[in-house]
C-alpha cells in the first residue's frame, strides 16, 4: 500500500498510481491530515476520496505511530495523548473516541484503532504496561466505532492492532485477545521500531500462529523488499512503508539485481535501463546515466522517476509473490531471490 501521508503519495500523480503502479489501496495519516487541512475541510469536500480524487480504498493509521515518533512532543496518560503540533506548537489531544471520529470524517475504508506504538528496545515491564493500555484504548475505540454510523455511503472497517514489543508471551496474549473480538481484519504493530530483524520475524510467526488465517493480517510500516517476502512466508497479507518513495527521493532504487544508489559516479555513462531484468518499471525505461544526471542537477523529475520505479517494483514484487504462492513454489522462489535483492550494486 503506497503511503499518502498528507493526502498524496509524494511526487506521484493519481494517474500513475492507478494506471502505472496499479495500486489497489493507499494510506493516509490521521495525525497529519488532522493538522492540515483539518477534518472540517475534508468533511466539506465529501471525504478524503473526493478531496484527493481517489476512488479506490484508503486506510488510515490512528496516530499511534506518532505516539512513538513524536515522543519529545507528547504527554501520555490513561485518557489519551497530548501533542504539541510539530507545525505550529498548537496543543492537540487524541483519545480513542475522538480518533475514531477523526478517521470517520476522513472517510477511511479501513480505520486503525488508537494504540501506543512501543519502542522495540522497551523492557518487559514497560512493554506489558503499554500493551495493556492499548487494549483498554481498543475497548473504547470499539465502543465508539460500533455506536457511530458509517459516513459517505460506504462501509468503514476497524482493525485492532497487536502490540507486545519483542516478548513472545505478550504477543500471544494480545493476539488471542484480538482474535476473540472477531473483527474484519487485524494489524501487527510495534515492529521495525528498533528491534533486530530476526526478532521481528519471530514475533510475526508468534502472532500469525494465533490470528485467523481467513482474515487480512496487516504488518504496519514494513519494509524492505526482503522484509516483505519473509513476512509473506510467515502469513502476512498487507503491507505499507514509506521506503519506496523516501528512498527514491534520496536517489536509491530497488531492482531485481539489488539496491542501487543512483547518485554514484559509476552510473554516469551507463546507458542501460534502470532495471533491465524482468520488467521495466517506468514508461520510457530511462537510462541510469540520464536519471543520475537529473539527480546531479537537482531536477525533480529524477526523484519522481525513482519514486515511481520503486513503487512499481514493490507492487510487481508482491504480484509475483502471489503468483508463486498459487503455483506452490513460493518458498524456493523467495529463498533464491532474497540474497539477490539485498545486494548493494
Amino acid at each position: 500500500m503506497p503511503v499518502g501521508t498528507n493526502g498524496t503519495v509524494k511526487l506521484i500523480h493519481k494517474r500513475e498510481l492507478e494506471d502505472d503502479i496499479h495500486a489497489q489501496i493507499i494510506l493516509g495519516n490521521t495525525y497529519h491530515l488532522y493538522l492540515r487541512p483539518g477534518t472540517d475541510i475534508i468533511h466539506r469536500a465529501g471525504g478524503l476520496h473526493r478531496f484527493e480524487n481517489w476512488t479506490r480504498p484508503i486506510l488510515t493509521d490512528s496516530g499511534g505511530y506518532q505516539v512513538f515518533s513524536l515522543a519529545q512532543l507528547r504527554k501520555m496518560d490513561e485518557e489519551g495523548v497530548r501533542f504539541s503540533s510539530h507545525v505550529d506548537g498548537k496543543k492537540l489531544f487524541f483519545t480513542p473516541e475522538n480518533v475514531m471520529d477523526i478517521e470517520r470524517l476522513i472517510g477511511a475504508d479501513i480505520m486503525m484503532a488508537f494504540d501506543e506504538c512501543c519502542p522495540g528496545t522497551a523492557d518487559y515491564s514497560y512493554a506489558k504496561q503499554s500493551m495493556e493500555r492499548t487494549h483498554r484504548w481498543l475497548d473504547r475505540c470499539i465502543a465508539r466505532f460500533d455506536s457511530t454510523p458509517d459516513l459517505y455511503d460506504y462501509r468503514q472497517h476497524l482493525f485492532p492492532i497487536v502490540q507486545g514489543c519483542v516478548y513472545r508471551d505478550l504477543r500471544q496474549e494480545a493476539a488471542k485477545r484480538l482474535r476473540d473480538l472477531d473483527r474484519d481484519g487485524y494489524a501487527i504493530g510495534g515492529l521495525a521500531v528498533g528491534e533486530p530483524t530476526e526478532q521481528m520475524y519471530e514475533m510475526i510467526e508468534v502472532v500469525n500462529d494465533i490470528l485467523p488465517a481467513d482474515k487480512p493480517r496487516y504488518l504496519m510500516g514494513v519494509g524492505t523488499p526482503w522484509n516483505i517476502l519473509e513476512a509473506i512466508e510467515r502469513g502476512v497479507d498487507m503491507f505499507d512503508c514509506v521506503m519506496p518513495t523516501r528512498n527514491g527521493r534520496n536517489g536509491m532504487i530497488f531492482t531485481m539485481q539489488g539496491v542501487k544508489n543512483m547518485r554514484n559516479q559509476k552510473w554516469a555513462d551507463d546507458f542501460t535501463e534502470l532495471d533491465p531484468v524482468g520488467t521495466c518499471y517506468v514508461d520510457h525505461c530511462y537510462s541510469r546515466a540520464y536519471v543520475r544526471h537529473l539527480i546531479q542537477v537537482k531536477e525533480g523529475l529524477g526523484l519522481a522517476i525513482l519514486s515511481l520505479h520503486n513503487l512499481t517494483f514493490y507492487l510487481h514484487l508482491v504480484k509475483q509473490a502471489r503468483a508463486h504462492i498459487e503455483q506452490g513454489d513460493f518458498k524456493a522462489w523467495k529463498d533464491n531471490l532474497v540474497p539477490i535483492l539485498q545486494q548493494r550494486l
